[in-house]
């Protein structure tokens, strides 16, 4: 499933295209997770406004509300075609009268802070941390502290910040927190500035393939040599996703 960088990444492959186009006509297929919130007739006429992305939820700002999109979506604009898939249905697209709106607060509203903002806060990070008796890498998962920080960058993270996966997110030190804070920040940037990372079929909307997992630390490598100190990587299973890890740069 995509995570932050690559809705990132899709989200900057189609904006300057979309932007001031006006809505021809949509289509839904299958029904999807929630309905759709209004008839697809209601956005025929409308112009799109701006693309934004709030965790891993894209929000197409319309001349007259917005639409909350997660993979499944087909609208005819003039200015082409904007379409999204999402076979196993696990998406939403959610029409609101804005952000504030019950429909959006219910999707938004308790996703934490997004990483790649200026308000992303190392204090704040730290502080919420330490109420967390939870595994550090399943806290990261959550989205509710830090928002779109997915199973390939939480490895890639820790490993960044050499904190091992299985500690408590409790027991990390101010220091150790705001090492952690810079390494999420850094391993989101370079994901989206490499097109994010295309495990099975990931691509922009013009095609192009994400290459982030060519240059992965630990995701993916289990038993291959560490590239700091050769050590064998090692994979564990955390909440049925894998974790990878290095047992010597990550020992506590």
């Amino acid at each position: 499933m995509p995570e932050l960088p690559e809705v990132e990444v899709t989200r900057l492959s189609f904006v300057g295209e979309i932007t001031g186009a006006r809505v021809v006509s949509v289509c839904m297929g299958k029904a999807l997770r929630w309905p759709l919130g209004c008839s697809v007739a209601q956005l025929a006429g409308r112009t799109v406004r701006a693309v934004r992305r709030r965790g891993k939820y894209l929000l197409i700002d319309l001349d007259q509300g917005l639409l909350l999109v997660h993979d499944h979506f087909e609208m005819l604009t003039t200015r082409g075609t904007l379409r999204l898939n999402d076979p196993r249905r696990f998406g939403a697209v959610v029409y609101a009268d804005s952000e504030d709106a019950p429909e959006a607060r219910k999707l938004l509203a308790r996703l934490g802070m997004e990483p790649l903002s200026d308000g992303f806060d190392a204090k704040q990070f730290h502080a919420e941390l330490k109420l967390r008796k939870t595994v550090i890498k399943q806290v990261l998962l959550a989205g509710d502290i830090v928002v779109g920080v997915g199973n390939i960058y939480a490895s890639e993270a820790l490993f960044m910040a050499g904190i091992k996966p299985t500690l408590s997110a409790a027991k990390l030190s101010r220091p150790r927190a705001v090492k952690l804070h810079a390494a999420i920040r850094d391993v989101l940037a370079r994901a989206v500035a490499k097109g994010g990372s295309t495990l099975r079929d990931f691509s922009s909307t013009n095609g192009e393939r994400g290459y982030f997992q060519l240059e992965a630390m630990v995701y993916g490598r289990e038993g291959q040599a560490c590239r700091v100190c050769g050590t064998p990587i090692k994979a564990i299973r955390q909440g049925q996703r894998s974790t990878f890890y290095c047992p010597n740069c990550q020992k506590t």
